[in-house]
C-alpha cells in the first residue's frame, strides 16, 4: 500500500531541465514546496539498473537519503521496436554528455532507415522515497510511431520525432498543456497521485 504525502517539501531528484518544468507543472494544483536535487547540490546518481522502475527507485532513494525528505525520481526513455526497443534505458545517453537530443534524434532515424516498422512507446517510471528507505513505485506509458524527420519545438528530448496514437502532430508540435493530460509522465503522475494524495 502506498504511502501518502503530506509532507509540505518534496525533492524532485532531476537534474534535467526539461523533465524539472514538466513535473512542477504537474505538481502545481497541489501546493507542494518544491525544491530540485540540483538546487540542494546533490549530485547525480549513476543509472545501473536495468529497468525505467529501478532507475527511478535509485535516484529516489539517494535524494531521499542525502536530502532526509521525501524525494519524488521520473526515469523515462523512448523505446522503438524496431531497434530492439533501444534506446530505452539509455535514452539520455545516447545524446552524449552535452545532452544532444538532435544527435540522438539522428541516431534512431539513421537506424529506422530501412524499417517498415516505426512504433514507439514513451515509458515513465516514478518513484517516490522517503528519509526512511520506503518507497513507492509508478509506471505509465504512450503509444505512437516515429515521424521521418523531427517536428516542432516544444517539449524536450525525443517528443519531435514521437507522434502519439490518435493525433497528427508529434509531442514537440504539441501544446504543452495537452501533452500533460495525455503523456507517459502524465499517465504516471496520475497514478501517483491516486496513490499518494487521495484518500
Amino acid at each position: 500500500m502506498a504511502r501518502r504525502f503530506e509532507s509540505g517539501k518534496l525533492v524532485l531528484a532531476s537534474h534535467n531541465p526539461g523533465k524539472l518544468k514538466e513535473i512542477v507543472e504537474l505538481l502545481a494544483p497541489y501546493g507542494i514546496d518544491v525544491v530540485s536535487a540540483g538546487a540542494l547540490g546533490l549530485p547525480e546518481p549513476e543509472e545501473t539498473e536495468t529497468t525505467f522502475i529501478g532507475n527511478a527507485r535509485l535516484k529516489a532513494v539517494a535524494a531521499a537519503t542525502a536530502a532526509s525528505l521525501p524525494a519524488l525520481a521520473d526515469d523515462s526513455g523512448l523505446e522503438v521496436m524496431a531497434i530492439d526497443r533501444d534506446p530505452g534505458i539509455y535514452s539520455a545517453r545516447w545524446a552524449g554528455p552535452t545532452k544532444d537530443f538532435g544527435m540522438a534524434m539522428g541516431k534512431v532515424l539513421d537506424l529506422l532507415k530501412d524499417k517498415d516498422d516505426r512504433r514507439a512507446r514513451f515509458v515513465s517510471a516514478l518513484a517516490l522515497a522517503w528519509p526512511d528507505g520506503h518507497c513507492d513505485e509508478f509506471e505509465g506509458d504512450v503509444w505512437g510511431e516515429i515521424v521521418v524527420a523531427p517536428r516542432g519545438t516544444k517539449g524536450f528530448g525525443y517528443d519531435p520525432i514521437f507522434r502519439p496514437d490518435g493525433y497528427d502532430i508529434t509531442f514537440g508540435e504539441m501544446d504543452p498543456q495537452k501533452k500533460h493530460e495525455m503523456s507517459h509522465r502524465a499517465v504516471a503522475f496520475r497514478q501517483f497521485v491516486a496513490a499518494c494524495f487521495k484518500s
